[in-house]
């Protein structure tokens, strides 16, 4: 899979459909943490389409794999390839300065918390709302991001969308054209369900790493529970065998 420039995911409120007052509603995303499969597919998709350009600076490439279960000669043949240490942390090789001429001001965020602040179903419908906009610098735009800087990054993958337009009467009579649904004007190299897929990987992925212990606090929950109930057992027996005499 190529590696694709990725720009930047903007922090904002949800965007409108074209002045239309209603939000978008987004498309639910069942997230598993527990689906290794998925995450590797996700991190894959994610060092190939993002980390060009952006950075996951809390996470460290020897963490990902001890997480899903890859050995660190795995993580160097599938997750980096510009000669980094198995060490680091999910960096770019982007200056900054460079990143703000070329992003149009702003450079490329970090992605490690991206998923905590905009959630998994607004990621989810973002990448799979990408359509054609001549007006646009990048000559896209988004559904759920109205005049998004990033490019659609993944159109080889899913191929190009557009608009289809109706006719929006609001309650003073005025008119407005607005999006009423997209549809694919050139095919991607996936189909719908596939490319379906490959969005909740990825989207699956940068939940984790926005709370890479919830794995490991999933795994051991149910373990500090049981000892709590237990201890709580023993505490309420104890304590009626002290006070036994007492009373």
């Amino acid at each position: 899979m190529r590696v694709v420039v990725l720009s930047w995911l903007l922090v904002s409120f949800p965007a409108l459909l074209y002045g239309a007052t209603e939000e978008i509603q987004l498309q639910h995303t069942n997230i598993d943490l527990h689906d290794k499969a998925s995450l590797k597919r996700g991190a894959r998709i994610f060092v190939n389409y993002c980390l060009t350009c952006h950075s996951a600076s809390y996470m460290r490439f020897n963490r990902v794999g001890r997480d899903l279960g890859l050995t660190d000669q795995e993580v160097k043949e599938n997750l980096m390839f510009v000669g980094e240490k198995v060490g680091d942390t999910m960096e770019v090789a982007m200056r900054s300065e460079d990143a703000k001429e070329w992003f149009y001001g702003v450079a490329p965020p970090d992605l490690s918390v991206v998923a905590r602040s905009r959630g998994p179903d607004w990621l989810f419908t973002y990448f799979l709302s990408f359509y054609l906009d001549p007006s646009r610098p990048t000559g896209v735009n988004n559904l759920v991001f109205e005049n998004v800087a990033m490019p659609h990054v993944l159109w080889d993958l899913q191929g190009w969308q557009k608009p289809k337009y109706k006719m929006e009467v609001y309650a003073d009579g005025t008119e407005m054209q607005v999006i009423e649904r997209l549809e694919l004007a050139t095919p991607g190299s996936q189909t719908e369900d596939e490319y379906r897929r490959t969005v909740r990987d990825l989207t699956h992925f940068l939940v984790y790493l926005g709370e890479p212990a919830r794995l490991e606090r999933e795994r051991v929950g149910p373990w500090v529970l049981l000892f709590l109930g237990v201890f709580v057992v023993v505490v309420y027996l104890l304590n009626k065998e002290y006070w036994k005499d007492v009373e």
